[in-house]
Order: C-alpha cells, then sequence, then structure tokens
C-alpha cells in the first residue's frame, strides 16, 4: 500500500531555525531517506519551493492561463512530501513518527486509493 507524507511549515519557521544548525538538521533529514530508501520502503522525497513561487494554472480557451498563487487562507503551507510503499498503514504511522522533527510538528498520513498504470 502507498501512502503520501506531508509536511508543512512557512518562512517564518524556517528564518528561526539558526544557520548554523542547517547543515545538522539537513544530516538529519537525508539519514532518514537513506534509511527507508534502503527498506524499500522509501519511494521518494521532494522539497517544495516557497508559497511565492507557486503559480496557478486554469486552461482558457485550450491553453494554460497561469497566475500568482495560490493564495494561501493560512500561514502555513506544504513545504515537502514523502511518498512511501509499505505493507501496512501502521507501518506508514511508525516511518511518519521517525521523521526528523515529528516530536515538534506532525507529519499528514494520506492513503493513495490508486495510480495510473506505468505504460500509460
Amino acid at each position: 500500500m502507498k501512502y503520501l507524507l506531508m509536511i508543512y511549515g512557512n518562512q517564518e519557521k524556517w528564518d528561526s531555525i539558526p544557520a548554523e544548525s542547517w547543515p545538522e538538521e539537513i544530516a538529519k533529514q537525508d539519514a532518514f531517506n537513506r534509511k527507508y530508501q534502503q527498506t524499500g520502503e522509501l519511494i521518494g522525497a521532494y522539497g517544495l519551493a516557497d508559497a511565492a513561487a507557486a503559480k496557478l494554472v486554469r486552461r482558457a480557451d485550450g491553453a494554460p492561463a497561469v497566475t500568482d498563487g495560490p493564495y494561501l487562507e493560512t500561514k502555513e503551507y506544504m513545504a515537502s512530501f514523502y511518498l512511501l510503499d509499505c505493507e501496512s498503514e501502521q507501518r506508514a504511522y511508525e516511518i511518519a513518527a521517525d521523521m526528523p522533527w515529528a516530536h515538534l510538528e506532525p507529519v499528514e498520513v494520506w492513503p493513495v486509493l490508486h495510480e495510473a498504470p506505468a505504460d500509460l
């Protein structure tokens, strides 16, 4: 079964981390990623740009219509996501709880209901 883990943040939170702490924090995340890549449970880990870089895309007259956005009504936004393939929901919870900073910030766990066939 596949699960999506979502991590939320904001620029204020990132700015509150002392610059000298970043290498250690990145090393913790890299160790987490390696650990679960080696078990075969981590399919991918993706960090997202600041929300100010995101755009909204609609179709207008058959072409992309791109505007600034999203216009968030919350101070936090999705900062990164992880895709897992593990044996059970309980295992997904265990991996989420092992995420660096999970003792400070929650990790959302979403079951993935279906995916497009690989041969499309």
